[in-house]
């Protein structure tokens, strides 16, 4: 969670130099005036020529940076912070502003040198703390944060952002007693959506799943953010109530129609209600929206193969993916499926030689895909070349025993090949695979949690 610029800065202007003439003197007081009044168009308008005429004043470059940080002029913040910097390098507060606008700017690496040269000036400054706990948290390096989070918090007890990360930190850290002591003490200070989604996320992890719903929906209706929607719709999807889970992520998509996470789970809900045309057009649109993301083609090959109506559409969303991601296993594998499964309906004739390179080519890029190697020997037997179907079958399982489709074609091959036993084996792993629902159950769950857990944004709490 990153904060946004100007939220952080702690430092106290200063009034300008004695040695700075009046009129100049009464330029900065009234930029100083404009900025306590939140004018900061206005503030700036006096402290641009200022900062032309005293280049080496740290007051006018420190207050002309926090101008520009809070109307989101981040470079133009940055530069004045680093000549503030300059000037001062012995400033706690001032090395923390040029940490918060250089984090705020995606320069997290200068941002956390910046950090640790603060605190190695100020050991007590929260700021320094917070920002790096911060930085830490954005690249997961979670054992870093908490101790620095605990630190700013007894800084800091009430301030709303700290003790927000550091209940999301125990939680990460698997610490959900505290999580939840912390998450239960902001309700103190500010009751917000962000923090029933936060105290949702401790409930799933308890296991109060029902307990878990009630607050995502609490944090809809405090803030129906784009990031709300999708956690309480996708806390329905992953409960398999998918009534109430269309339903919600609808009502998501007209509100936020740009989304593609959206789209996408709306497009997995209705394929787990059976609804699969309706999924593949709204998977269709979240492809639109973004071409190069991945979760939605998983989703999309699953929802064609059962319903094929859709294939001129399907098929020419799969080139442009692999066309886009020539070096993605996937996307050569999914094109090719495409080709071959959805021109059935419409044309019985396929190109076998386009889908053969295809699936080689996907092999090539990464042998480990089971199912490429699968349909390769399945493209085989359909051309009668069955010598050269029974490595691709045989490596496919190699790969996943748990294939109930290999073992069955493996055991169509003993049976072409006059080898009954092995074929009756095989017969048999595929009757008890294919018996085990649960199974494909839980693997469509885990994958709905994935896209759940991947694309889940980051909170925006406050300091």
């Amino acid at each position: 969670m990153l904060v946004l610029l100007g939220s952080l800065f702690a430092c106290t202007v200063a009034q300008a130099e004695a040695a700075t003439p009046a009129s100049l003197e009464q330029q900065f007081q009234s930029a100083l005036t404009e900025y306590n009044a939140a004018r900061y168009p206005e503030a700036a308008a006096h402290l641009e020529p200022l900062a032309v005429k005293l280049p080496q004043n740290f007051e006018i470059h420190e207050l002309l940076g926090l101008t520009y940080g809070v109307q989101s002029r981040t470079a133009e913040a940055v530069e004045q912070f680093q000549a503030a910097v300059r000037l001062k390098p012995d400033s706690a507060a001032a090395r923390t502003n040029l940490a918060t606008a250089l984090l705020h700017q995606g320069k997290s690496v200068e941002a956390e040198q910046q950090c640790h040269k603060a605190l190695e000036l100020d050991p007590a400054d929260y700021e320094a703390k917070h920002n790096l706990a911060e930085i830490y948290l954005a690249s997961s390096r979670l054992a870093d944060a908490v101790p620095l989070l605990e630190q700013a918090q007894r800084l800091r007890p009430a301030a709303y952002g700290n003790t927000y990360d550091l209940a999301l930190a125990y939680l990460l850290t698997g610490r959900v007693a505290e999580a939840r002591q912390q998450a239960e003490g902001l309700a103190a200070g500010q009751d917000t959506g962000e923090r029933h989604n936060l105290l949702g996320r401790i409930d799933e992890k308890e296991g109060r799943f029902l307990e878990a719903a009630r607050e995502y929906e609490t944090a809809v209706r405090l803030d129906p953010s784009e990031d709300n929607l999708f956690v309480w719709a996708s806390e329905l999807l992953l409960h398999r109530t998918y009534e109430p889970a269309i339903q919600v992520f609808e009502h998501a998509v007209e509100r936020y129609p740009d989304s593609p996470r959206l789209r996408i789970g709306l497009g997995m809900s209705l394929y787990s209600r059976g609804e699969y045309e309706r999924s593949i057009a709204s998977l269709l649109a979240a492809s639109d929206l973004s071409p190069r993301d991945p979760r939605c083609y998983l989703f999309l090959s699953k929802a064609y193969l059962s319903s094929p109506n859709q294939a001129a559409d399907v098929i020419e969303r799969f080139r442009r993916y692999a066309e886009l991601e020539p070096a993605n296993a996937l996307a050569q594998y999914y094109y090719a499926i495409s080709l071959w499964k959805g021109r059935r309906l419409e044309n019985p004739t396929v190109d076998y030689a386009r889908v053969e390179s295809l699936l080689k080519q996907a092999i090539a890029l990464d042998d480990t895909l089971p199912e490429a190697h699968l349909q390769l020997g399945i493209l085989y037997n359909e051309q009668h070349e069955y010598a050269k179907a029974l490595p691709q079958y045989q490596r496919a399982l190699e790969l996943d025993r748990n294939l109930p489709d290999a073992h069955y074609r493996l055991a169509q091959y003993y049976v072409h090949a006059a080898q009954k036993d092995k074929a009756q084996d095989e017969f048999e792993l595929y009757k008890k695979l294919q018996s085990q629902h649960q199974a494909q159950v839980d693997k469509e769950r885990a994958e709905v949690q994935q896209f759940v857990v991947a694309t889940t944004g980051t909170s925006s709490a406050k300091p």
